[in-house]
């Protein structure tokens, strides 16, 4: 959708996703690899002043790539993400999950309907991601990098990088009882630090925003691009 509207997009496969190396040949799943990394594709590609999009885990890296390079990025857009530390469990919770997957799945529709937990969009979008193999479709990383590369985001907050951000930074949020991750104190604090931030919530959905409503993410995101705070 943002391509159609005329912007430039670069998806990044981030080390332990997609495409890139399941298990990178280093180890390193910090904070700062992955920050590095975007770092990697903006100068290979000669990016310009780029606008960050980042979900959950990515958005924790947009947010960490413009507080370190606060000239780099024109504007920044977290998709239920934000700077506090994961609750105590979320990282074995996550973990659980992903380990318990029945894997291979025999179908798509086998994985959608697991995936989803009862909304075929959300199921959709992970089974897109899922890589087909001559025994049925299995997921593209190792669930205990994937453990790994949360090690930092459950053990600190981020707060002083938050502030330290100093372009035109869109929030958007799921809702709490729907699965969101970002609680109401996290936001306030996230909008006296920074009190020129925009944020909305989205009613009825949860962590996976952008594939519960993902025409309205796209209007929220070329709306907030085209009225002069992130302006392209």
């Amino acid at each position: 959708m943002l391509r159609d509207s005329g912007h430039r997009v670069v998806a990044l496969d981030q080390r332990g996703h997609g495409g890139s190396d399941r298990n990178p040949s280093d180890g390193d799943v910090s904070r700062a690899a992955y920050v590095a990394d975007v770092l990697a594709v903006i100068e290979q590609l000669g990016l310009d002043r780029p606008v960050l999009i980042g979900q959950s885990l990515g958005g924790s890296t947009a947010l960490l790539t413009a507080a370190a390079h606060p000239g780099l990025p024109r504007a920044l857009v977290l998709v239920e993400a934000g700077p506090d530390g994961a609750k105590p469990g979320v990282q074995e919770q996550i973990g659980s999950w992903l380990r318990a997957w029945p894997v291979p799945f025999p179908s798509r529709a086998a994985a959608v309907a697991y995936l989803g937990g009862g909304t075929d969009a959300v199921g959709e979008g992970w089974a897109s991601g899922l890589e087909e193999r001559a025994d049925g479709l299995w997921p593209r990383f190792d669930p205990e990098v994937m453990v790994r590369s949360l090690d930092e985001s459950v053990t600190r907050a981020f707060w002083d990088e938050w502030s330290a951000i100093t372009c035109p930074t869109l929030v958007v949020l799921g809702q709490g009882e729907h699965g969101g991750i970002i609680g109401g104190e996290e936001y306030a604090e996230m909008v006296r630090r920074r009190p020129a931030l925009h944020g909305t919530s989205l009613p009825g959905t949860g962590h996976d925003v952008h594939l519960e409503q993902p025409g309205v993410l796209h209007r929220l995101i070329v709306d907030f691009l085209a009225d002069g705070t992130g302006a392209v």
